[in-house]
């Protein structure tokens, strides 16, 4: 999946992130405060080296209540110190602050009378450290740096939207297209996994031994073991695909909306600081889409990132721009064999659509030159992936870690 940078024109600056986890720091910021009062704790933790559910997961443990019990606002990258707050309910204050977790750290506790939902956040803010960058190479950070800052970072999906086995749109596409022997086809995926057990469940799948390939592979592929042991007992891929959780269907036909999207976004990323006439433009706080008819006459709420142009999250009821935006958005539907009535799906899988932006701002942006590269913090509205920004600055393919920030 080939995604066109916006400052193509300028070098990458490569280098490495996340040396230790000190060297990536994200602060999610809350969209509102708790009130004091109420069943629900909410817990401000900073967490290293530890991923959002294994902080989750340890504090259930610990505090002995369920896992789904506990709130959470968004997610936050593993590799690195993170700040964010959940919430429990019903739970000693005492306990909580007594808590002795391993690299989990209880900074402070509030009452609030409801639980934290996801989204329930206003961003998220960064201190980055990049290392083993050349000297000749720092004023071209600064460069891109500036460029984004001017018109905005390129509002693409991250490739964590595509699952680990990097095939997740890949099996919401046969979803969409009605086609369980392309499901089939995809399943274990063509990743970059280099694991003994997953490169022989791999093998055996080819040569169809489905349940040879179920009973190979390690258990963090629960979806996809019972899906090949179906398959091998009943040798029917449409019932197969019937026995994955609707949730899991779901992820994999909006992976696909994701992929769709970042097509469009790659054609005119160009243009991500332009409107053209017949875009549908998108207020930066949410809100309804609006039909432009004279660019001309939002040139201030553009330059000011008020609005932007929005690409299609393709549904069966999405708003449709006109004009050469919908020649684009229509382009990559055809080149994929769907229209937007494909996504009338059955099962509870029905999609109607809506925009995106994209673009998005970066804010509070702040450069510091180190000894062997430089330190960037910034500020991102919910929704937007830190790993653009790094992406475009370092340019290093396909080799950036992931970055979970929503």
């Amino acid at each position: 999946m080939e995604l066109r940078y916006l400052t193509a024109s300028l070098p990458g600056t490569g280098g490495r992130i996340k040396g230790t986890p000190e060297d990536f720091v994200v602060e999610e910021v809350p969209a509102y405060d708790p009130c004091g009062e109420g069943d629900h704790l909410f817990v401000r933790i900073e967490k290293r080296g530890m991923s959002t559910f294994d902080a989750i997961r340890k504090m259930a443990r610990e505090l002995r209540v369920p896992e789904e019990s506990i709130g959470y606002a968004g997610l936050k990258d593993k590799a690195a110190v993170t700040r964010q707050t959940v919430s429990l309910e019903r739970v000693e204050e005492e306990n909580v602050r007594a808590l002795a977790i391993e690299g989990l750290r209880v900074l402070e506790t509030a009452r609030h009378r409801h639980r934290l939902r996801v989204g329930h956040l206003a961003g998220n803010a960064f201190d980055v450290v990049v290392r083993d960058v050349p000297e000749r190479s720092i004023g071209d950070a600064e460069r891109v740096l500036a460029e984004l800052m001017e018109k905005g970072v390129p509002n693409y999906y991250d490739r964590q939207r595509f699952g680990l086995l990097r095939n997740s749109h890949l099996l919401g596409r046969a979803i969409v297209l009605g086609d369980a022997g392309l499901f089939q086809r995809h399943i274990l995926g063509e990743s970059a996994v280099r694991d003994e057990r997953f490169e022989r469940a791999l093998a055996l799948h080819r040569e169809g031994d489905h349940v040879g390939a179920s009973r190979a592979l390690p258990g963090l592929f629960a979806v996809e073991k019972r899906y090949l042991a179906m398959l091998g007992r009943r040798g029917d891929p449409a019932r197969a695909m019937r026995m994955i959780p609707r949730k899991k269907l779901q992820f994999f036909v909006s992976a696909y909306q994701s992929f769709l999207f970042n097509q469009v976004l790659s054609r005119r990323v160009d243009t991500i600081d332009r409107l053209l006439p017949g875009d549908l433009a998108g207020f930066a706080t949410g809100g309804k889409v609006f039909l432009v008819e004279d660019p001309a006459a939002e040139t201030e709420r553009l330059t000011s990132f008020e609005v932007s142009p929005t690409g299609p999250i393709y549904g069966f009821r999405m708003p449709a721009p006109s004009g050469e935006p919908a020649r684009m958005e229509e382009e990559v539907l055809a080149a994929e064999g769907i229209t937007p009535d494909s996504f009338r799906l059955r099962g509870g899988l029905a999609c109607r659509g809506v925009r995106r932006p994209l673009r998005f701002q970066i804010l509070d942006a702040r450069f510091q030159r180190t000894e062997d590269g430089f330190r960037l913090g910034f500020r991102l509205r919910k929704g937007c992936y830190a790993t653009m920004v790094l992406r475009e600055i370092l340019k290093p393919g396909d080799a950036l870690p992931l970055v979970e920030g929503d």
